[in-house]
């Protein structure tokens, strides 16, 4: 509700990007909850009082969640501050998310737990009581994860290379990259959204081979807009005898023009330069926090890595690049860091009590310690796409972005456990074999 509220309020315009950012944001806030419940119930498994181990628990979880939004918005700034367009509306909605997830966690969550408490709620069942945690060595099998993310990400590159020898481009862009034809069809009736998935949609497919022309009904007429890919000669005629013949309208009822790249190239070598920006600030940041630049080597790496992983799948799965794809970069970026930052909190907060070298341990207990709250973060947000998912499978620019992004969620998940912390591991253990 404070989030419609802020937007109306700053009048923020919803582009998909946007959405996106909202996502993002509740994700977000989803987490600090987590983390803040994760770790009241760890102050109970000592047996503590209630009473005490809210105050602990809160006192524990603000570093990881103040770190890891503050990663995250200053992301959203450079990317508001270097970006156009849609990538501005991706930060604005998820900085607005950020600040009031962080003040909704941090304020309205304690206060209604104090008060639940005050008024009667005392059993500590109610606060999920915590049992001992069985440890599973993570880092011994390092170079399994390590595995299978580089195969993974070769069969993405491969599937880039195959592309470019099959189809011409790495990647299946879209209209907004590469430009296209916009054909106006006036029809004797207006047709429905499903005459025209069903039957418009597949006649163009049909003629001209675009996997996903775009189409727009002009309001207070019988006109659709159908754009595709740049039309030659051929095609639009073969396109005009098909309309004509399916639909009994005339040559005159169809006009055609060409229609130019709305993400122009400036716009891409923008929002990469401000990618760059942003994880060398996030990585400055992370070193300045944690004391230790390895911490943000080993997130940034992370980053690179769930990139790839969601581009493996735009490359072998052939999905339309597009906002759509911009809008799922974007998030997944924030999803990678914030994870990350998470888990890092809790090896810095144990390094104070670990055994002398003892590296290892201190990162599979950490890993152990967070991977209830990675995974029941996760699967909500995960959840909650694959909600949007369904609900929206017919309209092809939400199922363009939430596939990817559940991909992204799942990688950014498995990043944070299986490469992030180890990659701390061996670069820790690296630097004090050469210092020795």
């Amino acid at each position: 509700s404070m989030m419609i509220i802020f937007i109306n309020l700053f009048g923020i315009t919803l582009t998909l990007p946007g959405i996106a950012g909202i996502i993002l944001s509740i994700g977000m806030a989803v987490d600090a909850n987590v983390i803040i419940f994760s770790r009241i119930a760890e102050e109970l498994a000592l047996e503590k009082t209630l009473r005490s181990s809210i105050k602990s628990g809160f006192n524990k979880a603000t570093s990881a969640i103040i770190d890891g939004n503050i990663t995250t918005l200053i992301a959203a700034f450079v990317l508001f501050a270097f970006g156009t367009g849609p990538i501005k509306g991706f930060a604005s909605t998820l900085a607005l998310g950020i600040l009031l997830s962080m003040f909704t966690a941090l304020v309205i969550t304690r206060n209604i737990l104090t008060r639940l408490m005050l008024v009667g709620f005392k059993n500590k069942k109610l606060y999920s009581y915590k049992k001992n945690i069985k440890m599973f060595d993570f880092v011994s099998k390092r170079k399994i994860w390590f595995a299978i993310s580089i195969v993974i990400i070769l069969i993405g590159f491969s599937g880039l290379g195959y592309n470019k020898v099959q189809e011409g481009d790495i990647l299946n862009y879209d209209i907004e990259f590469k430009g296209g034809t916009s054909t106006v069809v006036t029809f004797e009736n207006e047709l429905s959204d499903d005459e025209i998935e069903d039957v418009l949609k597949p006649l163009v497919t049909d003629i001209t081979g675009e996997t996903n022309p775009q189409t727009q009904t002009v309001s207070g007429t019988t006109q659709v807009i159908v754009k595709t890919k740049t039309l030659d000669e051929a095609e639009r005629t073969a396109l005009d005898e098909a309309l004509i013949e399916e639909y009994n309208i005339t040559s005159q009822d169809i006009e055609r023009e060409s229609i130019s790249a709305t993400i122009s190239n400036e716009m891409k070598k923008e929002a990469i330069i401000a990618l760059l920006i942003a994880a060398v600030l996030m990585l400055v940041y992370i070193t300045l926090r944690f004391k230790d630049v390895l911490f943000g080597t080993a997130a940034v790496v992370a980053l690179i890595h769930d990139i790839l992983i969601v581009l493996a799948v735009y490359a072998v799965l052939r999905i339309p690049v597009n906002n759509s794809f911009i809008a799922a970069m974007l998030t997944i970026v924030g999803y990678s860091i914030n994870d990350s930052i998470v888990l890092f909190d809790r090896v810095r907060e144990n390094k104070g009590f670990m055994k002398h070298g003892d590296y290892e341990g201190l990162v599979n207990s950490s890993i152990n310690q967070t991977i209830g709250r990675s995974i029941n973060t996760s699967m909500t947000t995960f959840i909650m796409i694959a909600l949007l998912l369904i609900v929206g499978f017919n309209i092809a620019s939400l199922r363009q972005f939430a596939l990817p992004l559940m991909v992204g969620i799942l990688s950014g998940t498995y990043s944070s456990i299986f490469i992030a912390s180890p990659l701390w591991y061996t670069f820790t253990k690296r630097k004090e074999a050469k210092q020795k």
